[in-house]
Formats: C-alpha cells, sequence, structure tokens
C-alpha cells in the first residue's frame, strides 16, 4: 500500500536565483522510448521556493513538492546536496 501523503522529491541544478526567494530548477530525467527503446533525455524547469535565499547558480539541490506558493510555484527546497565550485 503506498502513503496517501508521499511527496514527489526530485533533484536538480539551479539555473537562476535573481528573484527574491525564488529559485529556477532544471531536472534533467531518463526516460526509455516506448517504440524505438532508445535512452532520451527530459529536460523541465521547475520555480522553486527558497526561503531563505541559500541556493545560488550551479547549485546541486534536492526539491519536494508543497502546497502552491504562488501562480507558478509548487515546489520548496529541501536541501543544497552539492554547492557550485
Amino acid at each position: 500500500m503506498t502513503d496517501r501523503n508521499a511527496r514527489k522529491v526530485r533533484q536538480g541544478i539551479v539555473v537562476s536565483d535573481a528573484r527574491d526567494k525564488t529559485i529556477t530548477v532544471e531536472v534533467v530525467d531518463s526516460v526509455r522510448h516506448r517504440k524505438y527503446g532508445k535512452v532520451m533525455s527530459r529536460t523541465k524547469k521547475f520555480h522553486v521556493h527558497d526561503e531563505t535565499n541559500d541556493a545560488r547558480n550551479g547549485d546541486t539541490v534536492r526539491i519536494v513538492e508543497t502546497r502552491p506558493l504562488s501562480k507558478s510555484k509548487r515546489w520548496r527546497i529541501e536541501e543544497v546536496v552539492e554547492r557550485a565550485r
């Protein structure tokens, strides 16, 4: 049985931190083509709530699904996995 309130978790790279308390995270996902079997990489960008303005461009972050915080923000930052060098 699955947990009803299990939140989706994604890991990606911060591509923009220009806005206050908001970052843009790019998540790359590998998917196998249904007909041809070739592995493709799909990219999606998420607007993420960053309360402490902690994340910077190039950081690898883990984000978690949450209630709608604005028109485009449905994710919040869980932790900074790796800092950009």
